[in-house]
């Protein structure tokens, strides 16, 4: 599912926007301020980011520059200023796109699509399954737009539950991936990995909430 953050101040538009998106399947966040666009950003998972020149707490200016200090999620900004010097200064900031209020529900949905297409042609050679993003050209992997520093073995068990996520794998089929390479593992290899892995990934390891271990088959990712 996508995820949209729509930070916008005016309670009836937010309302408006969000409801026309929810009704195409997205989950729309809600934010009315700068502070609280920046927390909910924090946590994660956000594919798009809706954004409103004004706020009641900063700029949308200074709102998109501290995303882009650590992030490329599509930014559209939003303005009732027709103003060219504000849409330059807006796409100088790094915003994506640009859009001039009062505007048409359609053409911002358009607008929304064409970024999202975008978005997941620059990233194709990546698996992305919930808040994790595992690229398979350069063997990362991120929370949002964090690295998470995993090892060669590390990238190998994450790739094969991340495109098999919500399906049982059995340790056998898991170990395959050790024969592939023609190491010899014994049975406390497996384990091992999986603990250092949910070490890295999980909230709380104790209580794996992603990769689960399903007694007596062997593991499952948890699709979120």
């Amino acid at each position: 599912m996508r995820t949209i953050l729509l930070v916008e101040d005016d309670e009836g538009l937010r309302s408006g926007i969000a409801f026309s998106f929810q009704k195409d399947g997205c989950r729309v966040l809600h934010a009315n301020t700068m502070h609280i666009a920046l927390a909910l950003f924090a946590k994660g998972g956000v594919d798009l980011i809706l954004l409103d020149l004004s706020l009641p707490d900063g700029s949308g200016i200074d709102f998109c520059k501290r995303i882009r200090e650590t992030s490329r999620v599509p930014i559209i900004m939003l303005t009732a200023c027709d103003l060219e010097t504000d849409e330059v200064q807006g796409l100088l900031s790094g915003a994506d796109d640009y859009i001039t209020k009062p505007f048409s529900l359609s053409v911002l949905r358009a607008r929304v699509e064409v970024m999202f297409r975008r978005a997941e042609a620059d990233n194709d050679t990546s698996i992305r399954c919930g808040r994790f993003r595992l690229d398979t050209d350069t063997c990362k992997l991120y929370q949002a737009d964090t690295e998470i520093p995993i090892s060669a073995t590390e990238f190998r068990l994450l790739h094969y539950f991340m495109r098999h996520a919500g399906q049982v794998m059995t340790k056998e089929q898991i170990l395959a991936l050790w024969d592939k390479q023609g190491t010899f593992v014994d049975e406390n290899t497996l384990p091992v990995n999986i603990n250092r892995l949910r070490a890295k990934i999980e909230n709380d390891p104790r209580k794996p909430a992603v990769i689960k271990t399903v007694h007596g088959l062997g593991y499952v990712w948890v699709k979120e």
